[in-house]
C-alpha cells in the first residue's frame, strides 16, 4: 500500500535533518532529488522530488517538526505532508532516538494517512532502526513493521558511505513483505546511491540528491 528514509537517500532527509538542527532552536531544511525513495519504494513514480521542512530541537532531547515533498503513489496524490516529535539523546558509548511520525496526504482519493511509532540505537558506525505502524485506516496496530541496518564509513574527508538493509514485515506497506537494500556516497549536502528490492520486477534505481540544513 503504501510508498517509503536511513529512508535509503532521500526519506532520510527528516530525520538526518532534526539530528542536524540547532540544539535549542530552529532549523529549516530544502532538498531535491531525481527520484524520492522511501524504504527503496518509489513515490514519486520516478519523477523530480522537491522538498523542505521546520524542526525544532531542545537541549533536553526533545524535537519536534514537520516535512513536505510532491508525492504520486496513490489516486488524486499530489504531495505528502510529515508530522513527527520524538526524544534523542545518547552516552558514551551509543545515541538513542525514539519518537511517533504521521505520513499524511491530504488530497489523496483513498485514505492512505498512517502513523508509526520508530526507535535507533547508533553504536559508532552502526545503526539499528525499527518502525511499527500504529494506526491506519484498515489496520490495526503492528499490523507491520520495519527494521533496518545502517553502518556508515568515512572513506575521505567529508565522504562518507552508507550501506543499508531493511525488510518490511508484512503487507501494509508494499503489498508483501520486502527486503530493500543499497549504498550510498554523501559529501557536503549531496548524495549518490543505488537502491533495491527484492519485490518482482524491481528494477536498480539511481539516486542523485542535494539537500541543505538552514539555522533559523
Amino acid at each position: 500500500m503504501k510508498k517509503i528514509t536511513l529512508p535509503l537517500i532521500f526519506l532520510s532527509t527528516t530525520l538526518l535533518s532534526v539530528q542536524s538542527a540547532a540544539v535549542d532552536g530552529l532549523s529549516a531544511n530544502v532538498g531535491a532529488t531525481n527520484n524520492y525513495l522511501w524504504r527503496g519504494l518509489e513515490q514519486t513514480n520516478g519523477k523530480v522530488g522537491v522538498s523542505g521542512g521546520i524542526d525544532y530541537k531542545s537541549e533536553s532531547g526533545f524535537y519536534a517538526g514537520t516535512w513536505v515533498s510532491n508525492a504520486e503513489w496513490s489516486e488524486g496524490m499530489t504531495y505528502e505532508l510529515d508530522l513527527y516529535g520524538g526524544f534523542s539523546g545518547q552516552t558514551e558509548s551509543f545515541s538513542y532516538d525514539i519518537g511517533l511520525i504521521h505520513y499524511a496526504y491530504p488530497d489523496s482519493v483513498q485514505d492512505v494517512d498512517f502513523t508509526e511509532i520508530n526507535a535507533s540505537l547508533t553504536m559508532k558506525m552502526f545503526t539499528l532502526g525499527y518502525a511499527v505502524l500504529a494506526d491506519a485506516e484498515g489496520a490495526d496496530f503492528a499490523d507491520d513493521s520495519y527494521i533496518s541496518l545502517d553502518a556508515e564509513f568515512e572513506i575521505a574527508t567529508d565522504l562518507a558511505l552508507v550501506l543499508h538493509l531493511g525488510r518490511g514485515t508484512d503487507d501494509f506497506y508494499a503489498g508483501e513483505a520486502f527486503i530493500d537494500y543499497g549504498a550510498s556516497l554523501h559529501k557536503n549536502g549531496f548524495s549518490f546511491g543505488v537502491s533495491k528490492t527484492d519485490l518482482d520486477n524491481d528494477d536498480i534505481r539511481f539516486v542523485v540528491s542535494y539537500s541543505v540544513d538552514i539555522d533559523l
